[in-house]
């Protein structure tokens, strides 16, 4: 095929994927076979690597594929992301309707009602039709950069349809995932023994904060498009006109939008949604009523915080009484002990509830809790089960109080408490309830960085009992490697390899691959610097942590606890036998030309994309001679070292004349 008429050929097979994702992820209505879907897209595949020159972001196979950020970037919106103001009653709906005809007397005022979906507001920019950038919220002027998170969002479009498109646009939409994903996601997480997500809102949100674009990808995640930047979208004089030309554009936009031309229909459309919600496939927390005319909008204006033209109505909680039959404690994958209610079942918001989570001791302290109580409950965001009250007048004397469990409920290690923290935990390596994420944790980048030991495979490895905490992985045979789902010979001897090859790492990746609370992988460099043989940190009190620069009583009361538990000290003792490096080792990214000590009591900010180290190579290089790295640029900055593509934190710098210094630059400081 010649390079011209592949060019051709890559191009027809874009568009027509693009057609497609639009007919399913948007319009929801599909005229392919998924089979025919994905035929298309392994001929493309094997286009764009036979004509890599023809390569286009846009492309429907470059969703996924960026390495995991070491960060957020922070960006600015276009116009600031303003938040709404709520009304819970009727008469407050009447009396926004009245503050906007004492501005506007001699207007015909008409409202557009939508859907408020809970989910996370996210706002999209567009150049020349092709997706740019996405980002959060945040406070409303800047937010951080998830580009390459909303990618990965299918009903998201790199390209725009049409060939008309505006050079430059910005929307605003809200990220969600349907109920049915949501409890398919759940049901997957707890048999593979992660801990479940609470609602659908913080599932979406946990997800498209990932630093890893490849998990949010594996999330069933969806969006709604719901406003414009108005700039350069003048021609149109309404709302309703702005979303039928988002639509045209291949957005997603909500299909439950009404025009009511006064307060009286838009307080009895937002009633008829409290019980047809329940009806959706995803979740809704009330309704949203905009002014129509964004001329009116404009003479209306904004507060500092909120538009005068828009309101949003919540939808008020369904509570119900009910006893409480027993409280059970139930261990979560960090080691959390969690309190719950098991309850008389009750039907509340569309849904039988059998259960309410009560967070944690100190709450059931204060809610004055007791076995056999008689409690008001109701769903918080109509999703969780909660207890708002207890009813003492129901009392009968025979009410039993609730005391935490001194041991854990399922591996019988001592619990810890640490002060002013209300959180009661186990922090047993051998715990089976967070064995999984625990192994997940110690073969992770940062720790061990065990290539090819996967949630996967870790989840086969304990289901089948071969693992039974992470120092069996060294002691693992091929034989056992082999018959596991996607585990051929060559693979599994691999995955010895890598396994072998972590016995070497520095003495600092183990102290953060056993996954003491509160010690990440800045504080166990400190430790290592501090205490440079593991074995003797068995024998290690208080007083010489709190000595330490950096270390507070919490950590050094969780340290010393963690040492102090019987089952992580044989956990330790197989470590040392399976022959993992117990001392400091020479540092790994401080070269010979460097002098410790060379930036001593400087600060540095890193942004953008550096060539020759990593952001976590640069930075271990400046702790390492003595600097500090923070997160974001103030005063108190002495250099910001600036790679390619550089955010926010740049102009910030240029703007408070801190120092700047590219990767050049940076070679020759370090290098004193």
């Amino acid at each position: 095929m010649k390079d011209k008429d592949a060019k051709i050929k890559i191009e027809e097979i874009r568009e027509k994927l693009r057609y497609h994702n639009h007919r399913y992820y948007v319009l929801d209505d599909p005229v392919i076979a998924d089979t025919e879907y994905d035929q298309m897209m392994k001929e493309l595949l094997i286009l764009e690597e036979k004509y890599p020159e023809f390569m286009s972001t846009s492309s429907p196979t470059q969703r996924v594929g960026s390495k995991p950020l070491a960060g957020f970037e922070q960006v600015s919106h276009g116009k600031p992301m303003l938040s709404l103001s709520n009304a819970f009653s009727s008469e407050e709906l009447i009396a926004f309707d009245k503050r906007i005809r004492k501005i506007l007397p001699d207007e015909d005022i008409n409202y557009v009602v939508e859907l408020k979906i809970d989910g996370l507001a996210v706002s999209l920019i567009y150049e020349n039709g092709l997706f740019l950038r996405g980002a959060t919220r945040g406070d409303g002027v800047i937010g951080e950069d998830i580009t390459t998170n909303l990618r990965t969002i299918k009903s998201i479009p790199l390209k725009l349809l049409g060939k008309n498109n505006p050079s430059y646009l910005e929307v605003y939409g809200e990220v969600f995932m349907k109920k049915s994903d949501f409890k398919e996601l759940n049901l997957n997480r707890l048999a593979s023994g992660e801990k479940i997500f609470a609602n659908p809102r913080n599932a979406s949100a946990g997800s498209v904060r990932q630093l890893d674009p490849t998990i949010t990808a594996m999330r069933p995640l969806d969006i709604f498009i719901y406003r414009a930047n108005m700039q350069n979208l003048l021609p149109y004089s309404q709302h309703l006109e702005i979303l039928d030309y988002l639509k045209k554009l291949g957005l997603k936009v909500n299909k439950h939008v009404n025009l009511c031309k006064n307060i009286d229909e838009v307080i009895n459309y937002c009633k008829s949604w409290i019980e047809k919600k329940e009806s959706l496939n995803y979740e809704i927390d009330g309704m949203v009523i905009k002014v129509n005319s964004l001329l009116s909008r404009e003479k209306l204006g904004s507060t500092t915080r909120s538009p005068r033209w828009a309101i949003a109505y919540k939808f008020p909680a369904q509570q119900i009484t009910t006893k409480i039959k027993d409280i059970i404690v139930q261990v979560g994958r960090t080691g959390a002990l969690t309190p719950v209610a098991l309850l008389t079942p009750v039907k509340i918001s569309g849904s039988v509830v059998k259960r309410a989570t009560l967070h944690n001791e100190d709450e059931i302290k204060k809610k004055d809790i007791r076995i056999g109580d008689t409690v008001l409950i109701q769903k918080a965001g109509d999703i969780i089960p909660e207890i708002v009250k207890v009813i003492p007048e129901e009392r009968t004397g025979k009410e039993n109080k609730f005391t935490m469990p001194e041991l854990c409920p399922v591996c019988g290690a001592k619990v810890f408490k640490a002060a002013g923290e209300a959180v009661t935990r186990c922090e047993s390596l051998t715990c089976p309830a967070q064995i999984k994420q625990r192994i997940r944790h110690f073969a992770s980048r940062d720790a061990m960085d065990i290539e090819g030991l996967g949630p996967a495979i870790i989840d086969q490895l304990v289901d089948k009992g071969i693992l039974k905490d992470f120092t069996d992985l060294y002691f693992l045979k091929c034989s056992e490697l082999v018959g596991l789902e996607r585990m051929a010979q060559k693979s599994s001897e691999k995955l010895l390899k890598a396994i072998d090859n972590s016995k070497k790492k520095e003495f600092v990746h183990l102290i953060y691959g056993l996954g003491i609370r509160y010690v990440g992988i800045h504080t166990a460099e400190i430790l290592a610097e501090n205490f440079q043989d593991l074995d003797k940190y068995r024998e290690i009190k208080l007083e010489d942590l709190l000595g330490i620069h950096e270390i507070g009583t919490k950590i050094a009361e969780s340290i010393v606890f963690f040492f102090s538990q019987k089952q992580n000290i044989q956990i330790l003792d197989r470590l040392r036998n399976a022959g993992l490096n117990f001392g400091n080792k020479d540092r790994i990214f401080v070269k010979e030309e460097h002098k410790p000590g060379t930036l001593e009591g400087k600060q540095f900010v890193l942004t953008g994309t550096l060539q020759e180290f990593t952001r976590e190579e640069a930075g271990k290089i400046i702790k390492d001679l003595g600097g500090r790295v923070t997160g974001s640029v103030s005063k108190k900055t002495d250099f910001v070292i600036a790679g390619e593509n550089t955010g926010s934190k740049y102009e910030k710098a240029i703007q408070l004349g801190i120092s700047l210094l590219d990767e050049k630059g940076f070679k020759k400081l370090i290098n004193g």
